[in-house]
């Protein structure tokens, strides 16, 4: 069974049933010691692009916006499949996507920074969505209570709750109000 743990903020290590360790927009304190074999950047803003966090094993690859820009690209490397999605708001104009991760029969959908886009309501078959709310930088839990219905994820997780020199925004969160709801607290593992 495939394993997530969250780090805070945007910050996530996936590790597969086989073993492929992926990083998420580290950035957020956490354990970054299993060498990576894929790291995801959704943006180069310095609170998701850390990569300096990481050792990479050998064939280990660092995938950033750019290299799934500008057709939303798909790429699989290993065990997972990962389709790059668009994610803009004000603030992240340009150079800025989210991901569809795809591992062990299970659906994961990080955001990035986004507001609502269209493209949300094509989203079908996700079993966990990662939607930012803080409203500062990215759309605020209200407007992302409406992104999380027309996802329909199984589970829809709020991130991103506060500015990089905070911690979870437990107000935030409480904002966030669809019947999927799960949160995750930093530092927090869950079997997918």
């Amino acid at each position: 069974m495939a394993e997530l743990i969250f780090f805070g903020h945007a910050s996530f290590k996936l590790t597969t049933k086989s073993g492929t360790v992926i990083y998420v927009d580290p950035f957020y304190k956490g354990d970054y010691s299993a060498p990576a074999d894929i790291a995801l950047i959704t943006h180069e803003h310095y609170d998701h692009n850390r990569v300096d966090l990481l050792t990479l094993k050998k064939d280990g690859i660092i995938l950033r916006a750019s290299d799934f820009l500008p057709d939303y690209k798909t790429i699989s490397n290993k065990d997972v499949t990962i389709k790059a999605t668009p994610a803009r708001n004000k603030n992240h104009s340009s150079g800025c996507v989210g991901y569809i991760v795809k591992c062990d029969g299970k659906t994961l959908y990080f955001a990035g920074d986004t507001s609502k886009t269209e493209y949300m309501s094509s989203l079908s078959g996700i079993d966990y969505a990662f939607l930012p709310t803080d409203g500062i930088f990215n759309m605020d839990a209200v407007e992302a209570t409406e992104c999380a219905k027309l996802i329909g994820a199984r589970y829809c997780v709020p991130i991103h709750t506060e500015r990089p020199e905070e911690k979870f925004n437990e107000a935030v969160v409480k904002k966030f109000t669809p019947e999927n709801k799960l949160v995750i607290k930093p530092g927090t593992e869950i079997e997918l």
